[in-house]
C-alpha cells in the first residue's frame, strides 16, 4: 500500500426531515447565499422546508444553476455575492449545484483579474467562503469532497479543481428528497458512483485488500439497489442505500493508498464539453472501450472484478474479462444507459475531436499515464 494522507472534515447529517437542523448547522451567519438550480426543489417541498430553516437568518437566492454549471453563471453569482457582503453559501440541489458553490466560494475571495486561473490551476487557493449543502440528488459525491467541476460553454470547456478550502462544513442528505427525481436522473447518478469506485478500483493490485472490498462493497449495493430505484425511486430504503453508495464513492477513503485512474473522466469531460452529453452517459460509453483496450494492464484486477462482482470463473483470462466488460455493460443498459459509442448520434470524428483537445493541453491519462489522443482514438472506436 502506498503512503497516503486522509482527511475530511465534513459533517454528515444523514436521514428523515433533516432539513430542520438547518438552524443549528448555521449557527450565527450574518449573511447567507441560498444557491440552488432550476426550481425542481420548489415542486419537491424541499424549496419550502428551507426557506422555513432559514427563517430569523439573512439571507439572499440565486437560481438558475444548470446542470454542468457554467462559468459565466457563477460569475455573476461572485458578483451578488461580494455586493451583499456574503459570509456563508448554502448550496441546494445536486452535485452541480455543489460544484458551482465551491467555484463561487473561491472566486469570491480570489484577488486576480482572472477566477478561470482557478480551473487552469495557474493559482493555489488561499481561502474560500464557507459552505454547506441540503443533497437532492446522489451522484457526484461533491457533498463530502473537495472537488469542483465548471463548464465554461462559450469556449467550449469543462475543468475540474479542488482545494481542503471548498469541503462543505455540512452536508444535509435526506433520500426523501430524491423522491421526485426523474428515471434519468436516478440512473445518471447510478452509474455515475459506479465508475467513481471503478476510477479507484480497476488499477493496480498493490496489496491493498480493505480498499478493494470497501470499493467492491458499494459496488456490489448499487448493483442491487439500481433496478430497484428505477422500478420506483420513492423506496426510502432503496434511495438511501443509493445517496450513502453516492458519497462513500468520492468522499476519498476509497482511493487512499491506491493508484487511480480517472481516465474515463477525463475523456468524458471533453465529450461534454463538445456535445453536451449527460456526464454519466458519457462515462457509459467510455469505460468499456478503456477496460478493453487495456485488458493486460488492469488483467489482474479486471479478473478480481469480474470474480468478486459477478461471479465470473471460467474460461481463460480474455474470455473473463469479456464477459466482466459485458455484464457491466448489461447492468448500465439495464438502467436505461446506452454503452456503445454509437448509441450517442454524435459526430462520426469525435474520437479524433477528442484526441485532439486532449493532446492540445499535454494531458496524459490513466494510473500509468498512458493515454493520449491516439489513445483515446482507440478507446473510443473500440480497437486494439
Amino acid at each position: 500500500m502506498k503512503n497516503f494522507k486522509y482527511y475530511n472534515p465534513v459533517k454528515i447529517v444523514f436521514g428523515k426531515n433533516t432539513i430542520t437542523e438547518l438552524p443549528k448547522l448555521l449557527k450565527s451567519r450574518k449573511k447567507i447565499l441560498f444557491l440552488y438550480g432550476g426550481g425542481s426543489i420548489k415542486k419537491n417541498g424541499v424549496y419550502d422546508q428551507v426557506i422555513e430553516a432559514l427563517s430569523g437568518f439573512d439571507f439572499i437566492e440565486f437560481s438558475g444553476i444548470q446542470a454542468n454549471p457554467d462559468y459565466a453563471s457563477c460569475l455573476d453569482c461572485v458578483l451578488l455575492a461580494e455586493k451583499e457582503n456574503i459570509d456563508f453559501i448554502l448550496s441546494v440541489g445536486g452535485g452541480s449545484v455543489l460544484d458551482a458553490a465551491k467555484f463561487i466560494a473561491a472566486a469570491s475571495c480570489y484577488e486576480g483579474d482572472e477566477p478561470w486561473d482557478i480551473l487552469t490551476g495557474k493559482v493555489k487557493i488561499q481561502k474560500a467562503i464557507p459552505i454547506g449543502s441540503v443533497l437532492t440528488l446522489p451522484a457526484t459525491g461533491s457533498e463530502m469532497n473537495s472537488n469542483s467541476v465548471i463548464s465554461r460553454r462559450e469556449i467550449g470547456e469543462k475543468l475540474a479543481f479542488s482545494s481542503p478550502f471548498v469541503y462543505p462544513e455540512f452536508s444535509i442528505l435526506d433520500p426523501e428528497t430524491t423522491f421526485s427525481l426523474s428515471k434519468r436522473q436516478v440512473a445518471n447518478g447510478i452509474v455515475d458512483s459506479f465508475i467513481h469506485v471503478c476510477e479507484q478500483y480497476m488499477t493496480s493490485h498493490i496489496g491493498s485488500p480493505l480498499q478493494d472490498r470497501q470499493s467492491e462493497a458499494i459496488l456490489k449495493t448499487l448493483i442491487e439497489e439500481g433496478p430497484k430505484a428505477i422500478l420506483s425511486n420513492k423506496d426510502y430504503d432503496v434511495q438511501a442505500n443509493i445517496m450513502w453508495c453516492s458519497t462513500n464513492a468520492l468522499n476519498g477513503l476509497l482511493g487512499c493508498g491506491v493508484d487511480q485512474d480517472w481516465a474515463t473522466h477525463g475523456i468524458g469531460h471533453e465529450m461534454t464539453a463538445l456535445y453536451g452529453i449527460d456526464h454519466a452517459r458519457t462515462l457509459a460509453v467510455i469505460l468499456p472501450g478503456l477496460y478493453s483496450y487495456l485488458r493486460e494492464q488492469k488483467e489482474e484486477k479486471l479478473l478480481q472484478y469480474g470474480e468478486r462482482i459477478w461471479g465470473i470463473t471460467m474460461g481463460d483470462a480474455n474470455v473473463r474479462i469479456d464477459e466482466a466488460i459485458a455484464r457491466t455493460c448489461l447492468f448500465f443498459e439495464s438502467l436505461g444507459i446506452d454503452t456503445r459509442y454509437s448509441d450517442l448520434g454524435i459526430d462520426e470524428d469525435a474520437p479524433e475531436k477528442i484526441a485532439e483537445r486532449i493532446d492540445k493541453k499535454s494531458y496524459a491519462l490513466g494510473e500509468k499515464q498512458n493515454i493520449r489522443g491516439p489513445e483515446v482514438i482507440k478507446i473510443l472506436r473500440n480497437l486494439k
